[in-house]
């Protein structure tokens, strides 16, 4: 059996790596649907696709199985999103999700959804994870290794950084007390 996980993976953390877990357990070969693939270079979404798949991959290439990173663009039409997945994605008999919106567009078209518990959700969530990378706090013990080591060779800490730093103007003018804006 095939089933498929979507998320954003911004980045990778120890709550998705339990759940891959958890599906691993439950079926043969997983579709990793990384989420939002075309955003990157900002606050909320600071990795690329290429990177998160770097991420997930090297993450669960030792779990007992066959995985698929497969980029999934946005799609801002909520009634057709699940024959979107489906279209850029290996058929799959199960989707796994705890997003409602997620569960209600796969079981309005007729995929079986499963859920699984949260884990520690209150401190295993990207926005916590990139908030302690802006602020040079501990993140590392929040992620699987081999997502540090990804985070780091692509100069991920020093990029969330620098999409998230302000100069400290609300207003950018010009000598001549102009707006360039």
């Amino acid at each position: 059996m095939r089933g498929f996980y979507i998320g954003r993976f911004q980045p990778y953390h120890n709550g998705h790596h339990r759940m891959v877990e958890e599906i691993a357990a439950e079926v043969d070969e997983l579709v990793l649907g990384i989420g939002s693939a075309g955003d990157s270079h900002s606050p909320r979404n600071p990795f690329t696709a290429g990177e998160r798949i770097m991420m997930v991959t090297k993450a669960v290439k030792d779990f007992d199985v066959t995985t698929y990173a497969v980029p999934i663009e946005d799609l801002d039409r909520n009634s057709v999103w699940v024959s979107h997945v489906q279209s850029m994605s290996p058929a799959f008999e199960v989707a796994y999700s705890n997003n409602p919106l997620v569960i209600q567009l796969f079981k309005e078209a007729g995929v079986e959804v499963r859920q699984s518990p949260m884990f520690n959700r209150e401190v295993l969530e990207g926005t916590e994870v990139r908030q302690r990378m802006i602020e040079d706090r501990d993140w590392e013990s929040l992620v699987p290794d081999a997502v540090v080591d990804v985070v780091y060779e692509i100069g991920g800490i020093e990029r969330i950084q620098r999409v998230t730093a302000s100069d400290g103007a609300e207003h950018v003018t010009t000598d001549d007390n102009s707006s360039p804006c």
